[in-house]
């Protein structure tokens, strides 16, 4: 397959390092440092099943570049709609465009660049960071899940087999919204959290308030999320989830976390932000939700460490 990874940041590269061992990959961002990284050093993963170094094709620009199978996002979800825009020759009739950003909601974006059925929808749990050095650290890996929203499934069995076959295990969902709500419920609570009280996630476990508040952050989502799932969502099954997740990672930083504290814009509008539009389309009460995305907002507009 010819594959396309727009967006070469932690996560963009570990997928792009690992397909390009079967696929034809070309890696796109905008940022010369990174571009100019990975043509000189190729990918560098490092993980503790040890490091993988494998040679990538980068650009900063697509624009001359002829249609592909598949086109990866990986940006920040306030740049989707100008990577694509900036690498529209990239997608052709027959291109997927497929999207494993944090959040929801990107499937109206990606639909002014595909039809519908051409935008592959999906969450992943590999989760990957930078080192100082410039490698990138694979901090853990797991399921891949991806679906259509028009419900026919079949078509993505290969796209799914070669990201297993690539060493990323990929599942074709029908209900994949669902899957995708799991992730954001997390993201929703505790992650969006730990930005506000700029504290580790076992800090949430071990807080009384802030565990409430996490609880309470997650029945709110919940209750928007099964206005929109075919199966429903329990509540305290998926607080125990979450618990459990937040157990393994009681020292771990999440990125709005990183984010906030240095100053930069967060992913708040495609993740709590996401849950307080949807309850509103709904009309469905979330005022934990309207309070913690009004913060997020106050603190990204703060400058980087300014207390």
């Amino acid at each position: 397959m010819d594959i396309a990874v727009l967006g070469a940041g932690a996560m963009g590269t570990l997928f792009g390092a690992h397909l390009a061992a079967r696929h034809n990959v070309l890696m796109v961002d905008v940022s010369e440092q990174r571009v100019r990284r990975l043509q000189e050093q190729g990918a560098r993963i490092c993980s503790a099943e040890g490091e993988l170094a494998r040679p990538l094709r980068a650009v900063t620009s697509a624009a001359e570049r002829k249609p592909v199978d598949l086109v990866l996002v990986f940006v920040k979800a306030m740049h989707t709609a100008a990577a694509l825009a900036q690498n529209r020759a990239l997608i052709g009739p027959q291109t997927y465009l497929m999207t494993l950003q944090n959040g929801a909601g990107h499937e109206e974006i990606l639909g002014e660049f595909a039809p519908a059925g051409r935008v592959i929808l999906g969450t992943t749990q590999h989760n990957a960071s930078f080192l100082p050095d410039g490698r990138v650290h694979h901090g853990g890996g797991g399921e891949t899940w991806i679906g259509l929203l028009t419900g026919e499934t079949a078509a993505l069995e290969p796209i799914a087999a070669a990201f297993t076959a690539s060493g990323l295990h990929t599942a074709v969902m029908d209900d994949v919204r669902r899957c995708i709500w799991q992730k954001l419920l997390l993201n929703t609570s505790a992650s969006a959290l730990t930005a506000i009280l700029q504290m580790p996630l076992g800090y949430i476990l071990d807080n009384p308030d802030a565990r409430a508040l996490m609880q309470t952050l997650v029945r709110e989502a919940v209750a928007v999320a099964n206005r929109q799932v075919r199966t429903p969502l329990d509540a305290q099954e998926e607080i125990l989830r979450i618990e459990s997740a937040l157990h393994g990672a009681r020292q771990g930083y999440t990125s709005i976390c990183m984010d906030i504290r240095a100053g930069r814009q967060t992913e708040v509008d495609t993740i709590s932000g996401y849950v307080l539009a949807m309850a509103d389309r709904l009309g469905v009460s979330t005022p934990c939700h309207r309070t913690v995305v009004a913060l997020l907002h106050a603190l990204q507009s703060r400058p980087a460490h300014s207390c």
